[in-house]
């Protein structure tokens, strides 16, 4: 079946290397929203409008946003790099860090995968991962080479040594694994009720599920919704199932005060007896906290979280 959020523009006056405004989300990562409020503000990207009068951006456009991309997820903020020209972007890139190399003796499993990825040894790949996580148990696989794996892939994509394929290769290993993984965990009904998800214009999948995974190990009750989901229809969904908690799964590449305001909005909305828990690397550096929202800045933080509100809902529990 043909995808056709994927598919080239082929509109009379439209060249055929155009794409549309899906397949850049895809390709780069950048969200609809993203890309829009960027053309407003900086006036690039700057696509053309097919006979359906809808977005498509020819390839040199394309290009430029996976470099932006990658600067950004480098550190840089969009717009000290969004309207800069392609010529002083590439400079950029020659400046990041190269990944420190490792001697053989220090290679580990995601050494191992990454290699095998870069390959394309996909029926080695799958026999490793899945190797790994038996050996393992699911939560130390996640956090001792799916952790560390997506450091590996997210250094190459910066550096140019990963193709976007690859790195969708790699997602989609990752998420049927760790679907399959979380299906297989028996549950004990001692809560928490935790919806997951993340809000729109972050596409975090593989964070959300890398954290549900985590969170099943320890027997919480997980409520996936997926990625994008609207303020209200998360504050419904957590209605519904009686959500104890709301975790949220953000990216590096998230503007931190974009993250701050969403939180809070999100807060004002759902009840007062639910919990709202983020995650993201970026609270390791976080000046700032949001009321009302618990920060967990790893994934090895999630036991520690879910043993206090374990205590602090028992102790409740007695009193009353």
């Amino acid at each position: 079946m043909f995808d056709i959020d994927n598919m080239t523009a082929s509109s009379p006056g439209i060249s055929t290397s155009c794409v549309n405004i899906s397949a850049v989300e895809r390709d780069t990562g950048l969200s609809k929203d993203t890309l829009r409020a960027w053309e407003r503000r900086y006036g690039f990207p700057n696509p053309s409008r097919d006979s359906n009068g809808e977005r498509v951006y020819p390839a040199e456009q394309l290009e430029k946003l996976r470099i932006i991309r990658r600067l950004i997820d480098s550190g840089l903020r969009p717009g000290n790099v969004v309207s800069e020209p392609l010529d002083v972007l590439y400079a950029r890139m020659q400046t990041l860090p190269s990944s420190v190399p490792r001697t053989e003796g220090e290679f580990t499993a995601a050494d191992d995968a990454f290699r095998l990825l870069k390959l394309h040894r996909l029926v080695e790949l799958r026999q490793l991962l899945s190797h790994s996580l038996m050996r393992l148990g699911l939560q130390r696989f996640v956090l001792d080479v799916v952790a560390p794996l997506n450091e590996l892939v997210g250094n190459g994509w910066i550096e140019g040594r990963i193709e976007i394929f690859e790195e969708h290769l790699y997602a989609e290993q990752i998420q049927q694994l760790l679907r399959h993984a979380i299906g297989t965990m028996p549950g004990d009904g001692s809560g928490p009720r935790i919806l997951l998800t993340t809000l729109p214009g972050e596409q975090h999948k593989l964070g959300l599920l890398m954290a549900e995974a985590c969170l099943s190990v320890e027997a919480a009750h997980c409520i996936s919704l997926g990625v994008q989901t609207p303020v209200w229809d998360i504050v419904q969904a957590a209605r519904a199932h009686h959500a104890d908690i709301v975790a949220l799964s953000y990216s590096q590449a998230t503007p931190f005060n974009t993250v701050c305001a969403n939180l809070a909005n999100l807060r004002g909305e759902l009840d007062a007896a639910v919990e709202l828990w983020c995650g993201g690397s970026f609270w390791q550096t976080a000046r700032r906290t949001v009321p009302g929202v618990k920060a967990i800045a790893t994934l090895a933080e999630i036991p520690a979280a879910l043993a206090t509100w374990r205590r602090e809902h028992s102790a409740c529990s007695a009193a009353q």
